[in-house]
């Protein structure tokens, strides 16, 4: 512990300084999603059902998984900083414009084009990363940008809270301004840079050579699955929390494990995952995942499930910033921001699918779906080493 502080301050201290802007923004957007968390109660409350509520939820979604494609291709075409000015002042715009909607068809396109607007710019953010910073500083750069994004995310909840008890209007002016307040921190102070043209003989198809690396096809596969078990966290460890005799409160009290420990020990663990081969990393961070969701299925107590929950955070600890610097550095400098673009995706059809194969799972037989989280992990700790 004693020698490992130095070489974080060290590595903190060595970072470029239009990063920490980049930081910053990453917190503010963040801070500011108020529209995702409180949109099907905003629904209900204009007297749409259940059912047209989470409609709208799945078209969320949808744009999301558009936005990995819309954002990497852009940021690879007109750069990072301008891609994120695009996202930001776009989802200002839709945001405010959904705030006034009155028909649910209405509701439902601006609420896919909100998805869009509002994760176009992360390809490009992640991408930024790993290109203002040193091959030896990416690792600890991409941990810094994930501990401010799940800050903000921590953080905003209780500010949005205040304020829809006020009115979802002033909500939405809210989530509006900080979406443009990071657009005007990229304008301001991000590099016009970080645009990597093709070689000669290189432009087009981008996918086919994509699709055509073996290597990042595994890891897409593997990310996949990973992200399948990691995503039950919100679809079925609640239910697993309240049939065993806990309360709704209980759930949220230890979902707050997680939050935390992120928040705590993710920059400085990577002093340690810094000094061992990448896939090595991301496999004993899988198979960590995979243990602490396996575990669930005898965790009856709230100690057992909480440090069943410390146990996969750590993995995905482990293994979440090293994904991202791990995709930047197989991907060619020209086509950086749309691999991040599919590696999003991926994450996305994972947050689409996974909630459902859990539930479903969960009804027929829960300790299936546990055991079944265990098998994935390993098998992409598998998929990660070959």
């Amino acid at each position: 512990m004693i020698e490992s502080r130095p070489s974080l301050v060290r590595n903190l201290r060595g970072l470029p300084g239009v990063l920490w802007f980049l930081l910053v923004g990453a917190f503010i957007n963040r801070f500011g999603t108020f529209l995702l968390p409180f949109l099907v109660l905003y629904l209900t409350s204009r007297g749409f059902s259940e059912a047209q509520a989470g409609l709208a939820l799945s078209a969320y979604g949808i744009g999301n998984f558009a936005a990995s494609f819309i954002g990497g291709h852009l940021s690879d075409h007109i750069g990072r900083r301008n891609t994120i000015v695009i996202s930001m002042l776009a989802s200002a715009v839709v945001v405010l414009a959904l705030s006034q909607a009155q028909s649910l068809a209405l509701l439902i396109v601006l609420t896919l084009c909100a998805g869009a607007a509002a994760d176009t710019f992360r390809p490009a953010a992640e991408a930024l990363v790993v290109d203002l910073c040193t091959p030896e500083q990416q690792l600890t750069a991409a941990a810094l940008y994930r501990f401010a994004a799940h800050l903000g995310f921590a953080l905003g909840p209780i500010a949005a809270g205040l304020l829809v008890n006020r009115s979802y209007n002033l909500l939405f002016a809210a989530d509006a301004a900080s979406s443009v307040l990071f657009g005007l921190i990229a304008l301001a102070f991000l590099p016009w840079g970080a645009r990597h043209p093709a070689p000669e003989g290189k432009q087009g198809r981008w996918l086919t050579t994509a699709l055509s690396d073996w290597r990042f096809v595994r890891f897409l596969v593997a990310s996949l699955a990973i992200t399948t078990v990691t995503v039950q966290m919100d679809a079925t460890l609640g239910l697993h929390i309240l049939r065993v005799g806990h309360s709704a409160s209980t759930y949220g009290m230890l979902m707050s494990v997680n939050g935390a420990l992120i928040v705590l020990f993710e920059v400085s663990m990577t002093v340690v995952t810094q000094r061992f081969p990448q896939r090595t990393v991301m496999a004993v961070g899988y198979v960590m995942t995979a243990a602490g969701f396996a575990l669930t299925a005898v965790a009856m107590s709230k100690l057992a499930i909480g440090l069943t929950i410390a146990l996969w955070t750590f993995g995905e600890m482990a293994f979440s910033p090293v994904a991202n610097v791990h995709v930047a550095q197989l991907a060619p400098p020209h086509l950086r921001g749309r691999y991040m673009g599919l590696f999003n995706a991926s994450l996305a059809i994972s947050l689409i699918l996974g909630p459902v194969i859990g539930t479903m799972t969960f009804a027929y037989s829960e300790s299936l779906v546990w055991s079944g989280c265990g098998i994935l992990g390993v098998a992409a700790a598998v998929l990660i080493l070959i």
